[in-house]
């Protein structure tokens, strides 16, 4: 290929269709787990966390739920991936060699999500959400009917990996995907740019700006504790027994149980199986949806 902008641009179309095709057949699983709020500034303030606005009797004036109650704010990140191809390359027209990296750049910049999103759920029993406790802990401060007191849900003996049970049925998810600026596939194109002079590459490059935060705690359960049907129904009940402040159910119900692949086999062989070792009924039987990543780890 001559090295000319008009050869440089129809290789550029070929690798963006490369990254596109990869990028669009990729399917993330962060959606399962968090509400997708999009940013138009560095950083998004979550004053509204905590609130659960319901319906009540309408006696004498509304009561209006004051929304500005915490300083939650997750601050946007920005994310690049770039890749140099030798201009000798295309000069020999064997940049086509090169059409699986560009390929691998799609697939994984559509799960970059992913990886920040689940390596902030690694941290949930350490990284402070919305009330100022972590995201699971022992002690949040709840007020319900006007008494003050603690909720717990968290569960720190046994150390053998951080899993969640999870309520993710609500429009607000136990997680929140902050979406800044999409993915931008670019290049710098032309013979005479600094790149070609100085290192005989052509660059081509992919960035983003995104974030991931906690959403409502209420949602979620963690634990460190082994993968059991009696810890599934302690952790379930305890979640199930929220109240609002106004001391009435908020009416959480787990539905997914969310772990790595230290926990594969336990919560495979929990949900998936229709019947247990002694031949009976498996009474967890698809009970719970289960969502399985390498990235918690």
């Amino acid at each position: 290929m001559i090295l000319n902008t008009a050869g440089l641009a129809a290789l550029f179309t070929s690798y963006k269709a490369n990254f596109k095709g990869a990028f669009d057949a990729a399917v993330p699983t962060w959606p399962q787990i968090a509400t997708e709020i999009p940013s138009g500034t560095e950083s998004n303030l979550y004053a509204f966390l905590g609130q659960f606005p319901r319906m009540r009797e309408w006696l004498g004036d509304r009561i209006v739920k004051n929304l500005v109650a915490n300083d939650y704010t997750i601050a946007n990140k920005d994310w690049e991936s770039t890749v140099g191809v030798p201009v000798p390359k295309i000069e020999d027209d064997t940049y086509g060699v090169f059409a699986p990296i560009f390929q691998e750049m799609g697939y994984t910049t559509r799960l970059h999500p992913d990886e920040i999103m689940f390596a902030l759920a690694l941290l949930g029993h350490t990284e402070l959400c919305y009330d100022g406790q972590g995201f699971v802990d022992d002690d949040h401060p709840i007020i319900v009917a006007g008494v003050a007191g603690t909720y717990d849900n968290y569960d720190g003996a046994g150390g053998t990996g951080l899993w969640y049970l999870l309520d993710t049925k609500h429009p607000l998810k136990p997680f929140i995907y902050q979406n800044r600026k999409a993915p931008n596939f670019q290049v710098l194109s032309r013979p005479t740019d600094e790149g070609v002079f100085t290192s005989n590459l052509i660059k081509y490059g992919v960035d983003s700006r995104d974030a991931v935060g906690f959403g409502l705690y209420q949602m979620a359960f963690g634990s460190l504790n082994t993968l059991t049907a009696a810890h599934v129904d302690t952790y379930t009940t305890t979640v199930m027994s929220q109240m609002s402040d106004e001391g009435k159910p908020l009416g959480v119900k787990p539905n997914l149980i969310l772990c790595g692949t230290s926990h594969r086999v336990e919560a495979r062989d929990l949900v998936l199986k229709e019947y247990l070792a002694g031949g009976e009924t498996n009474p967890h039987f698809k009970e719970l949806d289960l969502l399985v990543t390498p990235y918690l780890v």
